[in-house]
C-alpha cells in the first residue's frame, strides 16, 4: 500500500484548512479517475500523469494522502513544514464583519475574557428605516492568523458564523447573517411619501464599509455602551421590539467562554442545534411545518441517548433541560406532530389553506409552535450551562 503522507501530529488540523492549503500549493480543482470504482478518492490537481497527490475521504475528513504519478517529495516537505510552523501555530488577530440583530445597536459591548466585541455599524452603512428589521452591527472576535490568506479568511468566516449562531441563542430577538447562497425575489421599494412604491426584481444582499477585516487589536469602545441587564431578568425584561435597541445579559461573556471550553464533540452538537434554531426562523415565512420540525431538530441535536423510544427520549430531555416549561401531554404532542410532518402524513394548517387567526386548528398549532420555540432556546442555554460528560 502506498504511504500515507498525513502525519499523526496533524490530527487537530481542520480538514477544510488542509483542503484549502492543498488547493493553494498543489493546485485545483481536482479530478476523479473512474468515480464509480473510487467515489471517495480525489486526484490533485488532475488525475493520472498530472496527479501529484491522491486524497481519500472518510466521514467527511481526509483520511489518507498518497503520492501520485507526478509527486514531488521536496515540494511535499515544504508543505508539511508550512503546516507545522504556520498553519497549526500563529499569532492572534481580530477578525470582524457584519451581523444583524432584531434590535438596533446604538452602543458597544466587549467581553473581557472572550475578546468578543459588539459595535454599532459604520456611519455610512445602510440601515433600515423601520424598527422591525434586520439591523446591522459589527462583530469582532479573536482568531489565529495564518500567512495563507484563504485559510485566515476561512477562520474569520467560520468564527463569524459560529458566534452569530451562539448569539442567536444568548440574546433576545434574532441574531443572524445574510444567507451565503444568494437569491433573487420580487420586492417593493417603498417611498418616504407613502404609497405602493416601485416593484423590482432584487437580490438578497448587504454590503457596507467598516475598514479592515483584520486588526492587530480590538477597535476602541464607543462612548455609548450597551445596557447590561442581570441574567436572571434579561429574557423577562427584553421582549418584543420596544425601540430601546439591543441590550445584553450580564453573563454573556461567561456564556461565550463556556461555549469555547466545550469538548469538540459537544461543541459540534451545540453548533448543529444552533443551526436548526436559526433555520426555524429562516423557514417560518415559507413553511410553518418546516420551521416546527427545525425546532424539534434543534432539541434532538443535543440528545446523546440512543436506542428505541425517540418520543420518550425527547420528553425526558425536555424535562431535564426545560423543567416545567410544558405539560407532558404537550411535549408528546410536539413530537407526534413533528413525526407526522417528516414522515409526510401531516402539514400544519397554515401551510395547507387559508387560515383564520382565531380558529382553533390554526391557533392551537401557532401556540404549540411558539411554546416549542421558547422551550428550544431555553434548552440550548441550560445545556450550555450544564453539558453532559463526554
Amino acid at each position: 500500500m502506498p504511504p500515507n503522507l498525513l502525519r499523526p501530529s496533524w490530527s487537530q488540523l481542520d480538514p477544510h484548512e488542509l483542503r484549502i492549503l492543498l488547493a493553494e500549493r498543489i493546485g485545483s480543482p481536482g479530478q476523479y479517475d473512474g468515480i464509480g470504482n473510487d467515489p471517495d478518492r480525489l486526484h490533485l490537481p488532475l488525475a493520472r500523469e498530472s496527479c501529484r497527490v491522491i486524497l481519500t475521504f472518510c466521514n467527511r475528513r481526509i483520511a489518507r494522502i498518497e503520492p501520485g504519478h507526478a509527486f514531488n517529495a521536496s515540494e511535499w516537505d515544504h508543505i508539511a513544514n508550512e503546516i507545522e510552523n504556520s498553519i497549526l501555530v500563529g499569532p492572534t488577530k481580530i477578525g470582524r464583519d457584519y451581523a444583524f440583530s432584531s434590535y438596533r445597536v446604538h452602543g458597544s459591548w466587549r467581553g473581557e475574557r472572550s475578546g468578543v466585541q459588539i459595535l454599532p455599524p459604520h456611519p455610512s452603512a445602510p440601515q433600515a428605516s423601520f424598527e422591525m428589521a434586520e439591523h446591522p452591527f459589527i462583530l469582532e472576535f479573536p482568531i489565529q492568523f495564518s500567512e495563507v490568506w484563504p485559510i485566515t479568511n476561512h477562520r474569520r468566516l467560520r468564527e463569524l458564523r459560529h458566534l452569530t449562531l451562539l448569539l442567536n441563542v444568548l440574546l433576545a430577538g434574532r441574531t443572524n447573517l445574510q444567507p451565503s447562497r444568494g437569491s433573487h425575489f420580487w420586492g417593493c421599494i417603498h417611498q418616504d411619501s407613502g404609497g405602493l412604491g416601485e416593484v423590482r426584481w432584487v437580490q438578497n444582499f448587504y454590503f457596507a464599509g467598516m475598514g479592515e477585516v483584520f486588526l492587530d487589536t480590538p477597535s476602541p469602545m464607543t462612548e455609548q455602551q450597551l445596557e447590561v441587564i442581570p441574567a436572571d431578568r434579561y429574557f423577562k425584561e427584553v421582549r418584543g421590539i420596544d425601540g430601546r435597541g439591543l441590550r445584553v445579559p450580564s453573563d454573556l461573556d461567561d456564556s461565550i467562554c463556556r461555549y469555547r471550553q466545550l469538548h469538540p464533540r459537544r461543541r459540534e452538537e451545540f453548533n448543529r442545534s444552533a443551526y436548526w434554531l436559526d433555520m426555524a426562523s429562516r423557514q417560518w415565512n415559507m413553511s410553518m411545518s418546516a420551521s416546527f420540525s427545525a425546532l424539534v431538530s434543534a432539541v434532538e441535536s443535543l440528545i446523546n441517548a440512543r436506542g428505541p423510544g425517540s418520543t420518550g427520549r425527547f420528553r425526558t430531555f425536555l424535562e431535564r433541560y426545560a423543567p416545567g416549561a410544558s405539560l407532558e401531554a404537550r411535549r408528546n404532542e410536539m413530537y407526534d406532530l413533528r413525526s407526522g410532518i417528516l414522515h409526510g402524513s401531516e402539514l400544519m394548517t397554515l401551510d395547507q389553506d387559508l387560515s383564520f387567526g382565531w380558529d382553533p386548528p390554526w391557533w392551537n398549532e401557532r401556540e404549540l409552535h411558539e411554546e416549542l420555540w421558547r422551550m428550544a432556546r431555553q434548552v440550548l442555554r441550560n445545556w450550555l450551562n450544564n453539558p453532559p460528560p463526554v
